[in-house]
């Protein structure tokens, strides 16, 4: 990490971990909607999500910043509430029949806590510039992500 503030390795870890935790998510919602456009839109963002991940390991990489070894107090509660996150999408369709809706609305609340995580991010004084374009990149996309699963619920 010597190329990287601890403020800029913490956002990627942290950032990284959610990515990881958000694929897995909508791959779950996605096996537990009826729709077939929606199983292929959740589907999709899973992939996203999961080159998000990738992409956030190449600016570490070029930044110095070995993430697979550096767990933060925050990934951790990231990782741990994401994965309350996941278990309640299969807890909601338990009690929905596998109500769409339902689902698109724990996904659409998974967003808003990203939403959230990249904002936090992108208020740092001392994040790398070349990090903070990829994060803002990103961000976008959540952000029509999150408009689309709004508007289909």
């Amino acid at each position: 990490m010597a190329n990287a503030s601890e403020t800029t390795a913490r956002a990627f870890t942290d950032l990284l971990h959610l990515n990881r935790t958000s694929a897995k998510g909508y791959q779950e919602a996605a096996d537990e909607v009826k729709s077939s456009e929606l199983k292929s839109q959740l589907t999709q963002y899973a992939q996203q999500r999961s080159q998000f991940a990738s992409q956030l390991e190449q600016q570490a990489s070029q930044l110095g910043i070995s993430a697979e070894d550096t767990n933060t107090v925050e990934s951790v509660a990231n990782e741990a509430a994401a994965a309350v996150h996941r278990g309640w999408i299969n807890v909601k369709a338990a009690f929905t029949g596998n109500d769409d809706s339902s689902i698109l609305g724990t996904c659409e609340t998974g967003e808003e806590s990203a939403l959230k995580a990249y904002d936090t991010a992108l208020q740092s004084n001392d994040i790398n510039p070349s990090f903070k374009s990829v994060l803002e990149q990103q961000r976008s996309e959540i952000q029509s992500a999150k408009s689309w699963i709004s508007s289909h619920k």
